[in-house]
């Protein structure tokens, strides 16, 4: 009897289970869903991890005072994932172009070229781009901002991807930008595709801010040099609509005129201005008063997301053929639109990262940029070295680096005139792989060895100040980096930063996780101690699992 009974609770069981599957596939879904297919720069991280390596030779340095710019040819999956280590929460703003997917040999999946009959092409474009994205997000600030340039082929597809809660989230979503990329149009027989989309994201909606953008900022000028900055002239004398019941008022210019008006200051505020030299007369001091504005009381106007004024490809080609004196390079986008973007976003002491680089047109409108408004803004571009749509060129070291070079020190265009440099620095490094195919001790030490740029990088030290097979100490303008790779160094290099003002960051070798602490708790107030190669194995555990 009892057995009968468990048999009837079973099948009563399994007819609940049936009833609420079939009312699931009722229910409508909303979402994206796509084929997961492998990719095989994701899947060597599972026995190999990225490190960085520095290309010295390709190293520019013009001014040791500035900020130093990297370059990181190879797969952007890699770069990204040492960047998750050495860059966390450090980025201001993100840039990306990435492939159209428009199945005219601009997207490459696991070394092949995806083509418009492939059945997976959506499924593969989002697989890549969900990778990517996902380890980019680790990078931003909360205060950060990411833009995505992309056109018909996958906007609605990238839209979705960003709105997901696992990404950016539909609650970040800022806009969807329309650029005019040409002039004339061309595409389709339909329509002239004369525009292309930008989505931005916020990482966190609620505590980024636009900057105010400013209606024709180069109408002010300061022709008097008055050390309040550049002014533009404005109207006092009220209009017809303006006038109401102001008392009129007598002015008398410095010509000795008398101008009878309505005004749209009171007489007191107007003598006010006036010893405040903020008055101006026309026509030789002959004409109607009017008020200097100064640039900095203009608080500027919502930006629109019609954007009609930041250049064409047309004219982004023609800026890299009279560099190169050829066409390299088949998709540019201009330096305006990015400078539009980072004068929105970020301020002068902030940091871009492209980890779609191409051409390097974030790291030129960086440096411009900077050249402009005397800013220390930084760029991190991460680009493969694939041949650029088969015409002979390598993305990285024939395009990329060389328009970089050419920007800070200068070239000669297509008339032969000498255009001088933007000045700037520049570390060039490649990623490289340590086998690690489990966490053994041997694999720890191994890691160690190799992780040596990438502490640089994560500080932004690359002065050597101590270089020896145990322990190795690095410096910029205001910070040191020591490496030690044997405890037992520990006493030496203390006594060798004896001598030495400011902060410390010491990274220690440990087959554990153990910081050390008591070996430097009379200096405790001076270091900030991390073991290695743990810190850098819980980053790629998280990214790799």
């Amino acid at each position: 009897m009892a057995k009968d009974n468990k048999k009837l609770e079973v099948e009563k069981l399994n007819a609940e289970i049936e009833r609420l599957k079939k009312e699931l596939k009722k229910r409508k879904k909303y979402g994206l869903v796509w084929e997961e297919k492998p990719e095989e720069v994701v899947e060597m991280c599972k026995e190999k991890l990225p490190v960085l390596k520095e290309v010295k030779s390709k190293e520019i340095i013009t001014d040791k005072n500035k900020p130093i710019n990297l370059l990181i040819e190879g797969d952007n999956y890699h770069a990204l994932s040492v960047l998750n280590y050495t860059h966390a929460k450090k980025v201001d703003v993100i840039y990306i172009d990435p492939p159209y997917n428009t199945g005219n040999k601009d997207f490459i999946f696991n070394d092949r070229y995806v083509d418009h009959e492939d059945a997976y092409r959506h499924s593969k474009w989002l697989a890549f781009m969900e990778k990517r994205l996902k380890l980019a997000k680790n990078l931003l600030k909360d205060t950060g901002v990411v833009f995505i340039s992309i056109d018909d082929n996958e906007m609605a597809q990238l839209k979705l991807l960003m709105d997901n809660p696992d990404l950016f989230g539909e609650n970040n979503f800022l806009s969807i930008i329309k650029w005019r990329r040409k002039i004339t149009g061309g595409g389709s027989n339909i329509f002239n595709q004369k525009t292309e989309y930008i989505l931005s994201y916020a990482r966190n909606k609620n505590r980024f801010n636009i900057n105010k953008e400013l209606t024709r900022p180069e109408a002010y000028s300061n022709p008097d040099n008055d050390l309040r900055g550049p002014w533009q002239s404005v109207t006092i004398k009220a209009s017809v609509t303006q006038a109401g019941d102001r008392k009129p008022y007598t002015i008398i210019t410095p010509t000795g005129k008398k101008i009878v008006g309505q005004w749209l200051h009171t007489e007191e505020n107007f003598q006010k201005l006036l010893k405040d030299n903020r008055i101006i007369f026309p026509n030789n001091g002959n004409g109607i008063p009017r008020k200097k504005q100064f640039l900095y009381e203009v608080s500027g106007s919502t930006p629109d997301d019609l954007w009609l004024d930041c250049g064409t490809t047309d004219s982004a080609t023609r800026m890299i053929q009279n560099m190169f004196g050829k066409k390299i390079f088949d998709t540019i986008k201009p330096v305006e639109l990015i400078i539009r973007m980072l004068k929105l976003t970020c301020d002068k002491n902030s940091l871009m990262l492209d980890f779609m680089a191409g051409s390097g047109t974030t790291g030129h409108t960086v440096l411009q940029l900077n050249k402009e408004d005397g800013g220390n803004r930084k760029f991190i571009l991460c680009t493969n070295n694939e041949n650029n749509n088969g015409n002979g060129y390598k993305i990285a070291t024939d395009i990329c680096y060389p328009r970089i070079k050419k920007v800070i020190k200068g070239y000669r265009n297509l008339k032969g005139e000498k255009v001088e440099g933007l000045g700037g620095n520049l570390k060039y490094f490649k990623t490289d792989f340590i086998d690690y195919d489990e966490s053994t001790d041997r694999n720890k030490i191994k890691l160690t060895a190799e992780a040596t740029e990438m502490l640089c990088v994560k500080e932004g030290t690359f002065e050597k100040v101590m270089d020896q097979k145990k322990l190795k100490i690095f410096k910029n303008s205001n910070h040191h980096t020591g490496i030690i790779f044997d405890q037992a160094a520990i006493p030496a290099f203390k006594k060798a930063i004896k001598n030495i003002k400011g902060k410390f960051s010491i990274y220690v070798f440990s087959l554990g996780d153990e910081t050390f602490d008591e070996e430097f708790k009379d200096i405790k107030q001076k270091v900030q101690l991390s073991p290695i190669p743990e810190a850098i194995l819980r980053v790629y555990r998280r990214i790799f699992k």
